[in-house]
């Protein structure tokens, strides 16, 4: 059995270009059940619904910012060990340090390139296979 095509990523970021390619970047991965979110306040109520395995969020989202959305999955017991991956267009020292803080599993600058994403993703959870 292969891993990866049964990993269920959510990909949260209110750019469609972005969501776009983040989604294209994890089909050339193999990584074929993904949802997508607008915002931080839709990715919420759809992991309380229904969670994925790990979730990819874009920082800068009006609602509820990427690490609003972190600190309330990691308050809520059948989410809280999620993975969870921040995107930004920021890579500033202060922002990664706080991320870090709050638990962010990993944490990339924009733009990235499915052989960056498969290293974060595998840096969190293990080898893609």
């Amino acid at each position: 059995m292969i891993f990866k095509q049964h990993l269920k990523v959510m990909v949260v970021d209110d750019h469609r270009t972005s969501r776009m390619v983040i989604c294209d970047a994890l089909a050339e991965l193999g990584i074929n059940q993904i949802t997508y979110a607008c915002d931080g306040e839709d990715a919420l109520k759809t992991m309380m619904a229904t969670p994925c395995h790990m979730i990819i969020s874009d920082f800068n989202m009006p609602k509820l910012d990427g690490l609003q959305l972190q600190k309330a999955i990691r308050t809520y017991g059948p989410t809280q060990r999620t993975p969870f991956i921040i995107l930004s267009g920021r890579g500033d020292r202060e922002l990664v340090q706080k991320a870090a803080s709050l638990g962010v599993n990993n944490f990339l600058v924009k733009p990235i390139t499915p052989p960056v994403l498969k290293s974060s993703i595998e840096a969190v959870i293990g080898r893609l296979q």
